[in-house]
């Protein structure tokens, strides 16, 4: 079976092993896991509340079952660019259960499967946790937007929250390129496109160039990871389109740094200016797990607005002290990590062990929790 973008869908149920892949998928829904690793010779494992759990009973994995579940939920296509690549990004989906984000890998001789847990339903950003100014933030009509955080932060799921919201309120040309596409979105008020990485285009770069020429009011990037990718999406910014991209890094800050920290010496100044005057927002994130029944998970989220005092920094490379300006502007709608964790814990959310964890000072963090917190002015 397949879709109209040519995943195939389910798994053939007229083998022994496929009855038990499928299985498998419908036990990682059922646990709650985010995630389900394959390798050989270890039995299944899946990640729940962060944690790795082997499934001991469970057989262990030979190369053969791995082959054949590969064999399985993948095309000719995707199985020759394996060959040649000896790694390979997709999306798999099961009628009626869930989509899957797949990544196989070479490993020792063999292959190796991590399967993502992609939900069919788009939680919206309530349903998340996530600041109200998040509901702002998509309905701007121009600039550049950065969702940031570790690898399994959250990253897609929020930007796909914000997505949902701006296409149940507002008329826009949507354009998305991902790799792979996780979230599948139904046009309400808006006209969205979702280009896969890979089966319709051949580079996040050269569909964003292309992207630009098909009136788009919304372009969203699924990783910016590369420098041209990156120049590109702040041209596009700069020019009267929304842009929305996804970067790894740790705070809000971190991610201002890194993006221009990744231009060549003699470009930087020129791209800081333009990245002060493009850039909206960043919304960086941690996941953490909770000590609550009903909620695996929840996000602590750090938000970073382009004032008039956060361009001035950066157009002055002094990206060091934007931390003390949100802490200073939480008025304006900008939150702190260390805050948005201390009230997570004073709200009985998560364990204060887990708090300290992801804190980017614990010296700060406990000080918080006293009630005491500094900001540009001083001591609060």
């Amino acid at each position: 079976m397949g879709t109209d973008n040519g995943e195939k869908e389910g798994v053939c149920l007229s083998t022994c092993e496929a009855d038990g892949f499928l299985e498998l998928l419908k036990l990682v829904v059922e646990k709650g896991a985010t995630d389900l690793h394959l390798k050989v010779p270890s039995p299944p494992v899946l990640r729940i509340d962060g944690a790795l759990i082997p499934q001991e009973d469970l057989p262990p994995l030979t190369a053969k079952d791995i082959e054949a579940i590969f064999e399985q939920i993948t095309t000719q296509e995707q199985r020759i660019a394996f060959s040649r690549e000896l790694e390979l990004d997709f999306a798999y989906a099961v009628p009626e259960l869930a989509r899957f984000r797949v990544s196989v890998m070479q490993q020792r001789g063999t292959m190796s499967l991590a399967f993502r847990l992609v939900p069919f339903k788009v939680p919206s950003i309530d349903e998340l946790g996530l600041p109200q100014i998040c509901k702002e933030l998509i309905l701007k009509p121009r600039g550049l937007i950065l969702v940031t955080g570790p690898a399994g932060s959250g990253k897609s799921t929020t930007l796909a929250a914000m997505l949902n919201h701006l296409n149940q309120n507002e008329r826009r040309n949507v354009i998305t390129i991902e790799d792979p596409i996780e979230y599948l979105f139904h046009d309400e008020r808006c006209i969205i496109r979702q280009r896969d990485r890979g089966d319709d285009t051949k580079s996040f770069h050269t569909a964003l160039i292309h992207a630009v020429r098909h009136d788009p009011d919304v372009i969203v990037i699924g990783e910016m990871r590369d420098l041209a990718t990156i120049s590109t999406a702040i041209t596009a910014a700069e020019t009267g389109h929304l842009v929305f991209g996804t970067m790894h890094s740790a705070n809000a800050s971190q991610a201002v740094h890194r993006l221009l920290d990744l231009f060549p010496q003699n470009e930087r100044e020129l791209v800081r200016q333009a990245l002060a005057i493009s850039l909206r927002a960043v919304v960086s994130q941690v996941l953490l797990p909770t000590i609550r029944e009903d909620v695996d998970r929840i996000p602590a989220v750090e938000v970073l607005l382009a004032n008039p005092a956060v361009r001035k920094l950066i157009s002055e490379g002094r990206e060091a002290d934007l931390p003390s300006v949100i802490r200073g502007a939480q008025r304006e709608g900008m939150q702190d990590l260390t805050d948005h964790l201390c009230r997570l814990v004073q709200d009985a959310w998560i364990d204060p062990k887990d708090a300290y964890k992801y804190a980017p000072n614990t010296e700060e963090l406990k000080m918080a929790l006293k009630g005491i917190r500094t900001t540009a002015e001083g001591i609060l």
